[in-house]
């Protein structure tokens, strides 16, 4: 469970503390990660393949947090390296001996896999398929033709192939479980709630809100993955599923516990209810789950505020059924959407994956131009380095070039450190194999630890090898290491020249369309008939928030040709803070005001529509008009309670919010939306 760094901390070194900080399974996925790293290049070494260096960092692209998602992702690569590899084979002999056809296919088969990534199912491998095939080009262009080109392509599928298979190997071995790593996330999630209610002071309540920005994190998926291997019993599996959705449950009533100035519960009955909570981590962490958690009632419950009393309500229910699967004639969740093939729905239609695929194929092939003209093999990194930091928006490419010129700059510095220092005194494979796995165990440290910084570590990893792993023996070679962090660097400004002045693609473009799918995801939860129901689309919502606070923040890395205004921007921010706030209190008072559910959501619903007319204005209706219309016809939200006037306040605000939004300010989203 990375932590989240969507939030400016008060200083850079404070943000950088909370990016590198330890969590369950960090040191775990980094040690994994450089035992594969220092196996793999054991391999090269003894095999004496070409281009080690890339070989072992291919490793980084199919190493997930559990043994299920890595070995599927080793396998899939695989299968499509081989298919791949297979297709280049059939062309190589026709293009090998022709420069000009052989930038051709290169050309094709860039576009074809750098539009896969963007428009299919295939996005978290299809660009690493696609720098291996152009590098492998690349390569037959500097053999004859005849078996050394046979040769060159059978290498370039180990380049996947050795990597991936002792991914599989290293996971099936010492891999952790999914549903471990669920119920350890769910353990820490439970800890940091218990710690704020202990102690809600300003560190308690920023690692906790760091949390509770994350939503479920991958912990559903977690559970999903353990029902699917098969390695726990089903009954098992459902119940984690409930303690999943019960887990938001409970964060978001010591939220609201916790929120204002003064904590809602007295000292005494705050600390019961973190002993609670500590008992049920702990349960979790022996790979239990808790059932039958009954908070005792005691004197200090006695003239509660009516919104503590409710929020403290809700928090007894959770605890009673955290790991109840619901009965099975109760459904728990949505009905099931239908399955999907491999491309997305307007894979076709929608011409920003073309004009992805033609800015990513058209940067490499512009780098490989420039190397070849100037006969200056070395800096082939630059080729790699495109299909490396292309993103869908700008915004995420610019981001991933600051990061990756940091990496890049620390790996570059470590890396020559290490062939001054280091290298002298290695004398066996065994000792650049530890060399390979310290600098992975660092790189996958940082690489762990959310998108944020993990291209640090990922670019870490790629500029120290290629410094340090160069050949088939110890080598010292300062020209190699010069050469392709040059490489690198001319990559990366090549991308962000493309990416910023052809297409540029502004993440604001989906952050009104998300606002407006949260609110109607809220409305839904409000309007739920059953409390599983509303357990799980509460977990979506909280995920979904996190994703829009990132897209806002995200927005300060374009340029100012296409990032929204500053008022545009504080705009969605307030909005996104609001809706944090209300989520948790709408979950409080769903079960208990449940008279006035239907007003509420209807005005969560109109809200969302409201939105939607930001992006295509109705003639002769403004945002003030529509949300008028809509709160004049309608009671307040949850009944005349003191519980409903806590939620009408921020839902009030969140109205003022949005009616607020000029007409400029709307056309100016209209205006990103088609950019």
């Amino acid at each position: 469970m990375a932590p989240a760094a969507h939030d400016r901390g008060p200083s850079l070194f404070e943000g950088l503390g909370a990016l590198l900080a330890p969590f369950p399974g960090r040191l775990e996925f980094a040690a994994r990660l450089a035992l594969i790293c220092a196996l793999t290049t054991l391999v090269v070494e003894i095999y004496q393949t070409p281009e080690p260096a890339l070989t072992a960092y291919v490793a980084f692209f199919g190493m997930k947090r559990d043994r299920a998602a890595s070995i599927v992702a080793n396998i899939a690569m695989l299968l499509l390296i081989s298919v791949v590899v297979g297709l280049v084979l059939l062309l190589a002999v026709q293009v090998i001996e022709q420069p000009l056809w052989r930038v051709a296919t290169m050309t094709l088969l860039s576009f074809c896999l750098t539009f896969a990534a963007s428009a299919s199912k295939l996005k978290p491998i299809a660009a690493t398929v696609a720098l291996i095939t152009a590098y492998a080009l690349d390569l037959l262009g500097s053999v004859p033709g005849g078996e050394l080109a046979t040769r060159g392509l059978l290498y370039a599928w180990l380049f996947v192939g050795i990597p991936a298979g002792i991914s599989i190997v290293v996971n099936l071995m010492v891999g952790p479980a999914p549903r471990r790593l669920a119920e350890r996330a769910m353990a820490h999630r439970l800890g940091l709630a218990a710690a704020l209610l202990r102690t809600p002071d300003s560190i308690s309540r920023k690692a906790f809100e760091e949390c509770l920005k994350e939503g479920p994190g991958e912990t559903t998926e977690w559970v999903k993955l353990a029902g699917t291997e098969r390695t726990s019993p089903a009954r098992d599996v459902a119940a984690l599923h409930q303690a999943a959705r019960s887990t938001i449950v409970v964060l978001s009533v010591v939220d609201v516990l916790t929120r204002g100035a003064e904590p809602l519960l007295p000292a005494s009955l705050r600390q019961r209810i973190a002993e609670t909570l500590d008992g049920m981590a702990a349960i979790l962490r022996s790979g239990g789950y808790p059932v039958e958690i009954d908070l005792e009632r005691r004197e200090d419950e006695v003239g509660l505020a009516p919104l503590a009393a409710a929020a403290l309500s809700e928090l007894r229910t959770a605890f009673s059924v955290f790991a109840e699967s619901p009965a099975p004639d109760v459904p728990s969740q949505p009905a099931a959407k239908p399955k999907s093939g491999l491309f997305l729905p307007d894979a076709f239609t929608n011409p920003a994956h073309v004009h992805y695929a033609l800015k990513t194929t058209g940067a490499a092939m512009f780098c490989y131009v420039v190397y070849s003209l100037l006969d200056w093999p070395g800096i082939h990194t630059c080729l790699i380095t495109v299909f490396i930091v292309s993103l869908d928006t700008t915004a995420e490419t610019m981001e991933k070039q600051v990061l990756r010129f940091a990496g890049c700059g620390i790996g570059a510095a470590a890396g020559i450190a290490a062939i001054v220092f280091l290298m002298p005194n290695v004398t066996s494979i065994g000792g650049l194999m530890i060399i390979v796995f310290l600098a992975a165990l660092l790189s996958g440290w940082i690489a762990a630890g959310g998108p944020r910084i993990s291209y640090v570590g990922f670019q870490l990893a790629f500029a120290f090898f290629l410094c340090v792993i160069q050949g088939s023996a110890p080598a010292f070679d300062m020209t190699i290491a010069r050469d392709r962090t040059v490489g690198i660097l001319f990559g990366n400004l090549v991308a962000a020249i493309v990416f910023t002045q052809v297409w540029p693609v502004t993440i604001a473009k989906r952050i009104d369309p998300a606002i407006a799918s949260l609110l109607r995801q809220l409305s839904l939860m409000v309007a739920a008939a059953t409390r599983p129901k509303r357990l799980g689309i509460a977990a979506d919502a909280r995920a979904k928030l996190s994703a829009i606070e990132q897209d806002v923040d995200l927005t300060h890395y374009e340029p100012s040709s296409i990032r929204p205004r500053a008022g545009w921007l504080d705009a969605r921010r307030a909005i996104a803070h609001t809706l944090s706030s209300l989520g948790a209190l709408l979950l409080v008072a769903a079960d208990q005001e449940p008279a006035g559910r239907a007003a509420t959501s209807r005005r969560l619903e109109r809200l969302a529509e409201t939105l939607d007319d930001a992006a295509a204005p109705r003639t002769g209706v403004t945002a003030t008009e529509a949300i008028a219309d809509a709160t004049e016809l309608l009671p307040g939200p949850m009944g005349p309670s003191a519980i409903a006037a806590a939620v009408e306040a921020p839902l009030a605000r969140l109205e003022r919010l949005v009616a607020s939004l000029s007409e400029n300010q709307a056309q100016g989203a209209s205006d990103y939306a088609r950019a």
